[in-house]
């Protein structure tokens, strides 16, 4: 007989939701056991009852028999480097991801001063492809810089540049709003990334004498960064980890 779980440790287990996002979707009427509305506090038996969130099954990602491998969406906060561990005792994502119970590593990088998406995984196979230069994947940031911008000034910051030794490829960048910072006039703009340079997109500002104020990647492939506050983590859906194990 299979011992009995909390509907908020199954989903954790299965890598779909964290605990607390579980015990959200419940209370949002968004979790079924056996097609009946789950409740705070439930237990279930995954070798009977059937789970389903949004309408779709939820089952343990299983290899062997057991789960293999981690992966997660982290939204970086401004303020932390993307390491395990820093020479200079510098806030680490290593902090924001205690609670996944695993040693989970980033794939790619941000820089201290930008927030956003940030994949985490130990799955090192998949790391290594996702960060080989022959497989990257657009990368969608959102840039919030000083002054008013003309449609020609922006076009201009997409423009091939040579940055260590290399020009990179043209980047495609639109203007998003016009905003106010602290008083004064700013502009929103988006990159759209196929290469990975450092701080990429800072040098390309700063070569046009272009002051960031905000660097946020929201999107990596077709994985959205959405309304994940930031320094909170959610598991990867079946989905998404489908996703990314077939780009090519």
């Amino acid at each position: 007989m299979t011992e009995e779980i909390r509907l908020q440790k199954y989903f954790s287990d299965c890598g779909v939701l964290s605990r607390r996002a579980a015990e959200n979707a419940i209370l949002a009427g968004e979790v079924t056991v056996n097609g009946i509305p789950a409740v705070m506090g439930q237990k279930i038996d995954p070798a009977k009852d059937v789970v389903r969130y949004k309408q779709k099954i939820v089952k343990p990602q299983l290899i062997n028999g057991e789960r293999k491998y981690t992966y997660i969406m982290l939204h970086k906060p401004v303020g932390y480097v993307t390491t395990l561990s820093d020479e200079k005792d510098r806030p680490t994502i290593r902090e924001l991801l205690k609670d996944t119970g695993k040693r989970l590593y980033p794939v790619g990088r941000l820089d201290m001063y930008s927030d956003g998406l940030l994949l985490c995984t130990d799955d090192g196979e998949l790391t290594n492809k996702l960060t080989h230069p022959s497989h990257e994947i657009g990368k969608i940031y959102l840039a919030t810089l000083a002054g008013k911008l003309t449609g020609n000034e922006i076009k201009e910051l997409g423009e091939s540049i040579e940055l260590d030794g290399y020009r990179i490829k043209p980047v495609a960048v639109q203007k998003i709003a016009e905003r106010t910072v602290n008083g004064n006039p700013a502009t929103t703009v988006q990159f759209t990334l196929y290469e990975g340079r450092n701080r990429q997109i800072r040098r390309m500002c700063a070569y046009h004498d272009r002051k960031v104020l905000q660097l946020t990647r929201i999107r990596m492939g077709e994985l959205d960064l959405g309304t994940l506050p930031a320094g909170k983590w959610r598991y990867l859906t079946d989905a998404e980890i489908q996703y990314l194990k077939e780009i090519r």
